[in-house]
């Protein structure tokens, strides 16, 4: 996926202050931010299949599909629009 933004001239300015390179830093962010968010969605994937005897799919990309199959996860889009009225 490829994510594009923008910044003021401002911000950047600001951002430079406290950042080396702002494009490796919001990479960096956004990698942390989704591995950690891995980690949470195998567990409750292992605990959620241990719990009902239910094989465990093998390699990462498989065991998130399997979260997000059995509905242990959906994208915070679609939470957001189950719980507008």
């Amino acid at each position: 996926m490829e994510i594009k933004f923008t910044l003021t001239d401002t911000q950047e300015k600001c951002a430079k202050t406290v950042m080396a390179d702002i494009q490796s830093w919001v990479e960096n962010a956004i990698t942390v931010r989704a591995e950690i968010a891995q980690k949470e969605i195998i567990a409750k994937l292992v605990d959620y299949c241990n719990a009902n005897s239910i094989a465990i799919a093998t390699g990462i990309d498989a065991q998130i599909d399997q979260a997000y199959e059995l509905k242990l996860v959906e994208s915070l889009a679609d939470r957001v629009i189950e719980d507008t009225p």
